[in-house]
């Protein structure tokens, strides 16, 4: 059999599940270019950004805390890569890519008590409402990759991890990873 017949036979190239994420993960890339527009505007239209008398942000810190995120992508991309080729540590590249992210999400919310303990709340100045606005948009983000990456590893330990759904959650958490060195960038510095 040749011609059309066999091209209908073939699987498509990005999986349906994934291929959802994408259209998902498309729209909320629409909503966070809004909200870097939003803070790009305030910052130019100010006088001095951040406000002199401002809480400053922890930007090392935080700069240490996004390899830590970047890291919990790379291990993803590995385990997956593994799970394609049935390697028996497809389990704890996986755990790690979970724990990681998990670090991650913990030290942005101490980061953030730690900053509202000095008095930058969302009402204390613009500079204070864009950030917890952007980087609580990108937490609760952050939150629900880890959650569909928790569902994948119960998946993957009870044996029934399907390729289609590693890809989908790929999806989710790489652009969460990839989002948040601009989101640092035009935030934090």
């Amino acid at each position: 059999m040749t011609g059309p017949a066999v091209a209908l036979r073939r699987r498509p190239v990005i999986p349906s599940a994934a291929l959802g994420m994408l259209l998902f993960v498309f729209s909320e890339a629409v909503l966070f270019s809004g909200l870097i527009s939003a803070v790009t505007i305030a910052r130019a239209s100010a006088a001095v950004w951040p406000p002199v008398a401002e809480v400053p942000l922890p930007v090392a810190v935080t700069a240490c805390n996004s390899a830590v995120l970047l890291a919990s992508g790379l291990l993803l991309l590995l385990a997956a890569r593994a799970h394609r080729n049935s390697l028996p540590h497809t389990r704890a590249l996986l755990l790690g890519s979970m724990l990681t992210g998990g670090f991650f999400v913990c030290f942005q919310g101490y980061e953030w008590v730690d900053l509202l303990r000095q008095g930058l709340t969302m009402r204390s100045s613009l500079h204070g409402g864009f950030f917890y606005l952007i980087v609580g948009a990108h937490a609760l983000h952050a939150l629900a990759g880890l959650s569909v990456l928790s569902v994948a590893y119960v998946r993957l330990h009870q044996g029934r991890l399907k390729g289609d759904f590693l890809a989908a959650t790929q999806v989710l958490w790489y652009f969460v990873v990839v989002l948040w060195p601009f989101l640092y960038v035009r935030v934090y510095l």
